[in-house]
């Protein structure tokens, strides 16, 4: 897996993009910028440490699908690191086997910094060879848009 990294400028307080990024109060503001990746992405369970958490979707044809994951760290308004362990097909939990193994214990993490009224937003992802074209066109995109949606 090659690490990969964006970073996007927000004129918000730390407190504000993470609550919206992570749709902590409306669960819309996740699905907003995360529709760049997927038109009916969402999440369910808990962005509390250690907590089980599903990024679902659906696919074209309406099943639905996405990752089975773990928050192995969350400090409010700092840093969040999701650990991806498993795909979800359907409503069965894959977390073995060839497809899952190539991934397994990749991470995703966001680092939320403030300064001066501007917060700089830092993702960093593990990607599969795959993935990094996919990535490095849709993240910069997602980011962009969670910069629309924090600053209005």
């Amino acid at each position: 897996m090659k690490k990969l990294q964006f970073i996007k400028d927000i004129h918000a307080s730390a407190e504000h993009v993470y609550n919206i990024m992570l749709g902590i109060s409306n669960v819309e503001t996740y699905e907003q910028w995360t529709s760049e990746f997927n038109p009916t992405s969402t999440y369910e369970g808990s962005w509390e440490k250690g907590s089980k958490i599903y990024f679902v979707g659906t696919d074209e044809n309406g099943k639905r699908g996405g990752m089975v994951s773990e928050i192995s760290e969350n400090i409010p308004f700092q840093f969040v690191s999701i650990r991806h362990y498993g795909i979800l097909d359907g409503e069965n939990e894959i977390t073995e086997g060839a497809e899952v193994e190539k991934w397994t214990g990749g991470l995703e993490n966001y680092s939320f910094e403030e300064n001066n009224g501007v917060t700089t937003v830092t993702v960093e992802v593990d990607a599969l060879e795959d993935f990094i074209s996919y990535f490095n066109e849709t993240f910069p995109k997602a980011l962009e848009r969670l910069k629309k949606i924090a600053e209005k």
